[in-house]
C-alpha cells in the first residue's frame, strides 16, 4: 500500500513512519510538510495515486481544509482516499469535513500503541473495502467517520 502523510509536524512525521512500519501490513511511505507540496505532488503524479493521504488540516501554505476542497474538486485526484489526522476535534469539524468528501478523522493518540492502532485500522478497512471503494462507491457512513 503507497500511504501519503502530509504533516508540517516533523516529530508527527517520525512517530507516523515508526508506527507504520511496526504494523503487519507493507506500505511505503510518502511524507510532505504542507498543502503545497502536497497538491503539487498529487498533480505531478502519472498513474497511481496514493492508496490513503493521511491529511493535518493545520499546514502552511495551503491547510489541510484547502486540500481536500482542492482533491474532491479535482477529476483526476477526487478518489483519492483522505483521512483527516489533527491534533483537535471538534465534532463541527468533524461533520463539516465529511460532507466535504474525507473518508475518516483521527484525533492524533498521545500514545504511540494507540497510533499504532488507529493506522492500522485505517489500512484494514481499506483493504476490506478496496473493490467497492475504487470504484468511487463508499460505504462510509457518518456513523463510522470518526476513528480512534
Amino acid at each position: 500500500m503507497i500511504v501519503f502523510l502530509a504533516d508540517d509536524d516533523e516529530d508527527d512525521c517520525l512517530l507516523f513512519g515508526e508506527a507504520l512500519h511496526e504494523i503487519p501490513v507493507s506500505t511505503q511511505l510518502m511524507t510532505v510538510h504542507n498543502g503545497e507540496q502536497l497538491l503539487h505532488l498529487l498533480e505531478s503524479m502519472d498513474g497511481q495515486l496514493p492508496d490513503v493521504l493521511f491529511l493535518d488540516l493545520n499546514m502552511p501554505r495551503i491547510n489541510g481544509w484547502q486540500c481536500l476542497e482542492e482533491i474532491k474538486r479535482n477529476d483526476k485526484l477526487k478518489l483519492l482516499h483522505v483521512v483527516i489526522f489533527s491534533t483537535s476535534f471538534h465534532q463541527e469539524v468533524a461533520d463539516q469535513l465529511f460532507k466535504k468528501g474525507a473518508l475518516h478523522y483521527i484525533r492524533k493518540p498521545s500514545a504511540f500503541g494507540q497510533l499504532k492502532s488507529v493506522i492500522h485500522q485505517v489500512l484494514l478497512i481499506l483493504q476490506q473495502e478496496r473493490a467497492t471503494l475504487s470504484a468511487g462507491a463508499s460505504t462510509q457512513t457518518k456513523a463510522s467517520f470518526v476513528l480512534s
